[in-house]
């Protein structure tokens, strides 16, 4: 069923053919593959498509709504990192500088002579970690294939696991957390390799540090109330917690499993550690403020958040041919980088291989199914959100709903 539509002959885009992105929608509600889903485009200046179809709480028979909270996962690491530049913006920091003096745990680091290696066998790293490292997520530590993958992925999972109630979840504050980060040794000297995640909750104590605030307040200062993002946090208070979604993942049987519910969520309190690569909570029309301030270059409704060359940095690909070879995750490099790089937390599209994203689209992906794109060659955003553990990411980097999402994204256009 589609609870709530709007599209017209409006941005450049077909009804028709919109109706086309509808239909494929509602079938994955209808067959019962996903709960609900909530979908926005907006082309040259205006909402072209925005639809809902299905439920917010399947059980509850609550529908999804233009205005249901969704946890970002993983698309709050754009965030941060947009966050982190106005920081250097304001001179405060600067890219090509040592992050010692602010974050002492990483200072003096040891680098593992082989990755794969024993943690014990390392040698001085030959220079610090920047500002820049980080941004690029190339700081030397971090999700992948290395031998610290399972010990990191463990530690750092931790703010989102305890909030879903995942066993063995390590409680810790900021401070506490990176201190236990400095214990383990790089896997690569700094620069030489991508490796996922921890960047970004490190970015987000960087950005605590130096404001003297928590990272909460300093997003709201400098991201969410300029932009008028009203709904984006890292608690979803009790006022509005009949607008979280579900979140659901597969059930051993078959069918869906609800994996966190409004009524015990985990992100019914503010968090002890507010992760700056997971932590967030947002509505669709607060992300695609987001997204229209990206491209447009750093402003939205006359507010200027970011400088032009700010954003024009923030989405170069900054990965060498050599990274460009690695697969992080369990794919192949042909699906992982072959076509993309990546700049200051989000992916950058560098070839064009389908019916989709033409090439300068970046974005960046959450892991508990939500997904954003902006193309500044089509001037167009769009957003894709639902509530299923791995629904856009997945083990072949997009599930079929986001494949589809932007094949009929694309085959609307009609200028």
């Amino acid at each position: 069923m589609m609870n709530e539509s709007s599209y017209g002959q409006r941005g450049g885009l077909s009804q028709g053919r919109l109706e086309r992105l509808s239909r494929v929608l509602e079938g994955y509600v209808e067959r019962g593959e996903f709960a609900g889903v909530t979908a926005m485009l907006h082309r040259h200046g205006e909402l072209a498509y925005a639809a809902t179809t299905g439920w917010q709480d399947q059980e509850a028979q609550i529908p999804m709504q233009r205005d249901t909270i969704f946890r970002l996962a993983s698309m709050t690491k754009p965030i941060i990192a947009a966050a982190a530049l106005t920081l250097v913006e304001e001179g405060k920091l600067r890219l090509s500088d040592p992050v010692d003096v602010w974050l002492p745990e990483l200072a003096q680091r040891m680098v593992m002579r082989d990755p794969h290696g024993s943690p014990n066998d390392v040698y001085p790293s030959p220079r610090a970690i920047t500002l820049h490292d980080l941004l690029t997520y190339r700081l030397g530590l971090g999700w992948g294939k290395t031998s610290l993958g399972s010990s990191l992925f463990t530690l750092t999972a931790a703010p989102i696991a305890q909030a879903l109630q995942i066993p063995n979840a390590e409680r810790l504050a900021p401070d506490a957390w990176l201190a236990r980060i400095g214990e383990f040794p790089l896997a690569y000297e700094p620069g030489m390799r991508w490796l996922y995640h921890i960047a970004s909750d490190i970015l987000g104590i960087l950005i605590a540090r130096v404001t003297r605030k928590p990272l909460e307040m300093a997003l709201r200062e400098r991201i969410f109330e300029p932009l008028g993002m009203v709904d984006t946090s890292f608690v979803v208070p009790a006022e509005k917690r009949s607008r979280l979604a579900v979140l659901y993942g597969p059930a051993p049987e078959g069918g869906l499993a609800v994996l966190d519910h409004p009524q015990t969520t985990g992100w019914a309190e503010p968090p002890l550690f507010a992760s700056g690569g997971a932590g967030l909570v947002s509505t669709a029309d607060d992300y695609l403020r987001f997204g229209r301030m990206l491209l447009g270059k750093g402003v939205l409704d006359g507010v200027r958040v970011l400088s032009r060359k700010t954003v024009e940095a923030m989405t170069t690909d900054y990965l060498t041919p050599e990274q460009h070879t690695h697969a992080t995750f369990a794919m192949s490099t042909t699906e992982m980088w072959a076509n993309r790089g990546f700049g200051y937390g989000v992916q950058v599209v560098t070839k064009q291989t389908d019916l989709g994203p033409s090439v300068g689209t970046f974005g960046w992906p959450g892991g508990l199914g939500t997904a954003w794109y902006v193309d500044p060659r089509e001037d167009l955003v769009a957003l894709i959100l639902l509530q299923y553990q791995n629904a856009i990411v997945a083990a072949d980097w997009r599930s079929m709903i986001g494949d589809d999402f932007l094949t009929l994204t694309y085959q609307a256009i009609n200028d």
